[in-house]
């Protein structure tokens, strides 16, 4: 019987840029290592996600504040 091999799983440039999300970087000012807290990838990707959708919001938020005042 032959076996049968999996095929190769393409990496996503964006999971590989996950692997190095350094916790400590986006949330400074902590005394503890936020990267041996949260070791595993989930996390950290989830992290990284509220910190940039947060960021998208506040420029949303900024561009409609932009148009009521010239409209």
């Amino acid at each position: 019987m032959e076996e049968e091999k999996e095929p190769l799983e393409e990496k996503d440039p964006g999971e590989e840029k996950a692997n190095e999300i350094d916790l400590n970087k986006l949330f400074p000012g902590k005394s503890y290592d936020l990267n041996r807290l949260f070791p595993d990838e989930v996390t950290r990707k989830l992290l990284h996600r509220i910190v940039r959708d947060k960021k998208d919001i506040g420029r949303f938020i900024k561009d409609l504040s932009r148009e009521e005042e010239s409209g």
